[in-house]
């Protein structure tokens, strides 16, 4: 069997040793270099013939990950890499994933094509923002979910009256998945938008009194949804409000929406670098479950295991 070697892109390193740490091999050794005019180049400084690469690299803060990451790919395709392998921690670009708008782009389906392009062989991800965004690839994309990582933690807040919420119509099933292995209750919260990052108001459908809620969610960018909802949450009478997040955007006034917020805390991966301060987030490490999928593709075992199921 072919051996497996790990290496990051700059905008994943902390997360991508820890995967590397969790699988049992170092990681990696390249190096990305940078012309005076900001354009990018990658080189691998140690062999990868014959070798399963797994290139780790969340998607955000610019366009330069990007094309880094695509960079890394045709590096690893073009010295002979039996497969290059695309771990995904945090699949940007994924909130465009259909045209609902006039002239609009679908980025998701863009930046699956262009992986694809790129010579990926396959991609492992997280939480994507919409299931369907699975169907955008020809390669073999395995799904992960962070339940398997937040589902332990619920369990030890031991609460008596825990109901979970969704801040919108679009996350109605992940929501129902976490209220029926807890076999319990959810609601939802229904928001209006005026543009993007603005919300102009929050209803809560479904009765929160005296319970305590914890909020579900694939990623929170400036947290103003997140604010808004554990808002208004308290002022329905819950006990507690507190939100579960895989990816930690936190971009714009996110400290500060935060900071005010009725939240407890926030719960998130470290998918994300994170670069906000705050008391209320609490980081659980994604590293042990990308690991575990890592050895189960290269045993060409099933992944399924990976699930937390009712």
């Amino acid at each position: 069997m072919s051996s497996v070697k790990i290496f990051s892109g700059s905008g994943s390193i902390d997360v991508a040793k820890k995967i590397a740490n969790e699988f049992g091999k170092p990681l990696g050794k390249g190096s990305l270099g940078k012309f005076s005019d900001g354009e990018l180049s990658y080189r691998y400084t140690e062999t990868v013939r014959g070798s399963d690469v797994y290139i780790v690299q969340s998607t955000v803060n610019g366009s330069d990950n990007l094309i880094e990451l695509f960079l890394m790919i045709d590096a690893a395709k073009r010295a002979s890499a039996k497969h290059v392998n695309v771990v995904i921690p945090y699949y940007g670009y994924a909130r465009q994933d259909r045209k609902d708008k006039p002239r609009i782009a679908v980025s998701a389906k863009l930046m699956a094509n262009l992986l694809t392009a790129s010579g990926a062989s396959r991609v492992v991800s997280c939480d994507l923002h919409a299931g369907q965004i699975q169907g955008f690839f020809d390669i073999p994309l395995d799904h992960l979910n962070g339940s398997s990582v937040f589902v332990p933690y619920v369990k030890k807040l031991n609460l008596e009256n825990v109901i979970f919420a969704s801040p919108d119509a679009g996350g109605t099933e992940r929501v129902r998945e976490y209220a029926k292995y807890f076999n319990c209750e959810f609601v939802i919260c229904d928001k209006t938008r005026e543009k993007a990052n603005e919300v102009k108001s929050v209803q809560v459908i479904g009765e929160v009194k005296n319970k305590d809620v914890i909020i579900v969610d694939d990623l929170i960018d400036t947290g103003g949804t997140i604010a808004m909802a554990s808002n208004v949450i308290m002022e329905k009478g819950a006990k507690s409000v507190r939100a579960i997040i895989t990816h930690p955007v936190l971009s714009g006034n996110a400290e500060e929406n935060i900071k005010n917020s009725s939240l407890i805390e926030l719960v998130v991966t470290d998918s994300i670098p994170i670069n906000v301060r705050n008391k209320k987030i609490k980081v659980l490490s994604i590293a042990g479950l990308f690991a575990k999928a890592i050895r189960k593709i290269h045993e060409n075992e099933s992944t399924s295991s990976l699930f937390i199921n009712r």
